[in-house]
């Protein structure tokens, strides 16, 4: 291996490790965690919203009050 691929070898183990520790102190603490899957955003975890992020998986905007202009 060079010297180069060597860097870039531990900097992505770093950045590995750097994540699963985040995701499991997310975990332990019941907080949900946004992950890529399949092409979107995908929310994980006990208390993680029903529903997924993407342009044909957005919540719907049912319920929402249009904002107030005065007029």
């Amino acid at each position: 291996m060079t010297r180069s691929s060597d860097y870039e070898a531990a900097a992505l183990a770093a950045l590995k490790r750097a994540v699963a520790d985040t995701l499991e102190r997310k975990r332990r603490l019941g907080q949900y965690a946004v992950v890529w899957r399949e092409g979107r955003a995908v929310c994980i975890g006990p208390d993680a919203p029903g529903y997924q992020y993407g342009i044909d998986a957005a919540p719907s905007l049912d319920g929402v009050a249009e904002p107030d202009t005065g007029k």
